[in-house]
């Protein structure tokens, strides 16, 4: 063991001090300075968007690279609170903080898929498909419960057999739409998820 005293130590410290002080100015060689890396999401399209998890409603970032050309699909690389939204102001639970791993999940279904009655295999559809099937038996059902009338004769317009339940993560404009529509179809159950 070398046998340092208090003033070797000192000029020992402080050149050493000194010498750092010099490379953090620059007066490092070239292989010691490094280089500005770019920041990854420089080159990415930026998207607002609500996480789908409950009904909070938090406001989300979500950005995705790719080229723009024409038949290629850009990928979401990066997922983050908005700071913007009033509801969450750029904080997101675990849940929502792991929403890159829900979307590259590769169980995640990306088409409608329907089951016949009695049947035990899942097919897959089109939207148009999935809309459509919704919409007939939505009619039908309509058709075959609408109650025009009460039992003493006033004018009632109801259909009791089916409920509808909003998103809570939709505007106030959507809502109140949401709302006008169905109770324009006389459907009386009708709740919001943010509500329930």
């Amino acid at each position: 063991m070398v046998q340092m005293s208090r003033r070797q130590f000192l000029k020992v410290t402080g050149a050493t001090i000194a010498g750092s002080s010099i490379a953090m100015l620059g007066f490092a060689p070239a292989q010691a300075l490094a280089e500005v890396r770019q920041y990854k999401l420089s080159r990415t399209t930026e998207t607002r968007n609500t996480c789908p998890y409950c009904s909070v409603g938090c406001g989300i970032l979500m950005y995705g690279l790719g080229d723009g050309a024409k038949n290629a699909v850009s990928s979401i690389i990066h997922i983050e609170g908005d700071a913007d939204h009033p509801v969450n102001r750029g904080t997101l639970c675990p849940k929502g903080a792991s929403l890159i791993d829900f979307i590259h999940s590769p169980s995640r279904l990306l088409t409608p898929e329907y089951r016949a009655p009695g049947g035990s295999e899942w097919q897959k559809i089109s939207w148009d498909d999935a809309l459509g099937k919704i919409a007939r038996l939505m009619k039908q059902d309509r058709d075959a419960n609408f109650i025009e009338k009460s039992e003493d004769g006033k004018t009632v317009n109801r259909w009791l057999s089916t409920g509808m339940l909003a998103a809570s993560a939709s505007s106030n404009e959507v809502g109140y739409l949401t709302h006008k529509t169905v109770r324009s179809m006389g459907m009386l159950s009708f709740d919001n998820q943010a509500r329930v």
